[in-house]
């Protein structure tokens, strides 16, 4: 996957839902990326974190790049978010 074009389609995705990137981390051997957003002026909501996955989504194959995704906000770890979407789905 090319890291440039990863980078500019999460800021484009970020900055359309008037957040900024906090945190980008990208374990080269597993291909993971986990992404962490913020806001300033109101809390990131989960539609926000959704936002920016599905954005990464349509950009990039999952099943050409073989890649894990993950989408948070500052104020939720990965584990919270996750039990959020759990919970929601049930």
């Amino acid at each position: 996957m090319n890291r440039a074009e990863f980078e500019a389609v999460l800021g484009k995705a970020v900055a359309e839902r008037e957040c900024k990137l906090v945190e980008l981390s990208f374990n080269d051997d597993d291909n993971v990326f986990e992404i962490t957003i913020d806001r300033e002026s109101s809390p990131v909501e989960l539609a926000d974190c959704e936002y920016v996955h599905r954005a990464i989504l349509a950009a990039f194959d999952r099943n050409v790049e073989d890649y894990s995704l993950t989408v948070s906000s500052a104020g939720l770890s990965p584990e919270e978010a996750d039990e959020i979407l759990k919970t929601i789905k049930e």
